[in-house]
């Protein structure tokens, strides 16, 4: 009888979790751009364990219904931990290599690990969506977007895919009405739509 409350008991914890503050962090002038669009937290949980595609579509479910921002903030970090979530222990390594090379803003040499890490686990999203981030950074755009193409094929609910492609299309003087479809698909998360598309 208990295990028949524990989903419920498990999405009310999941609702009721603290949500982790990101400071982000303002360029400088004449400096690279920051990404202004939705990036992983740097403190995240661990995924559950599982089916990833039940986990996502459940998470992506609670996420709907969240009743604050502050659940909607929790439920997007556990989100982000299925989507960083490799199940390589090479393609993790490689991502760590890869963090601490664009934090030394060795942009070459991050995009570099993540060719490699897309060549071993073409499958793997994160690795896509990190490299589309660090195109940005560069300023190519043309590359950018279609990274972001290829996270959204995998993953077409991918709120940080989303955000950047509004934000790519933007920047690279493409028509704005190419951006428009794009920032309506985000409209669907009401706590999303307000902070991606401003």
């Amino acid at each position: 009888m208990a295990s028949r409350f524990l989903p419920a008991i498990a999405l009310g914890a999941l609702l009721l979790a603290p949500a982790a503050l990101t400071a982000q962090a303002q360029s400088a002038p004449g400096s690279s751009p920051t990404p202004d669009w939705i990036t992983p937290p740097s403190n995240l949980p661990r995924p559950e364990r599982g089916d990833r595609t039940f986990n996502l579509d459940t998470l992506f479910e609670a996420l709907k219904i969240a009743p604050d921002a502050e659940s909607a903030k929790a439920i997007e970090e556990r989100i982000w931990s299925v989507w960083m979530a490799s199940g390589s222990d090479t393609c993790n390594l490689l991502m760590g290599r890869m963090k601490a090379a664009a934090d030394e803003k060795d942009y070459d040499l991050a995009i570099k690990l993540l060719d490699a890490i897309i060549e071993l686990k073409p499958g793997y999203t994160e690795a896509w969506n990190r490299r589309a981030t660090l195109y940005f950074m560069q300023k190519d755009y043309g590359h950018a977007l279609a990274d972001i193409r290829e996270v959204l094929v995998r993953e077409p609910r991918h709120f940080g895919a989303l955000s950047a492609s509004v934000s790519s299309c933007k920047r690279s003087a493409t028509t704005s009405t190419r951006s428009k479809p794009i920032a309506g698909r985000l409209r669907w998360i009401p706590t999303l739509s307000i902070s991606a598309t401003s």
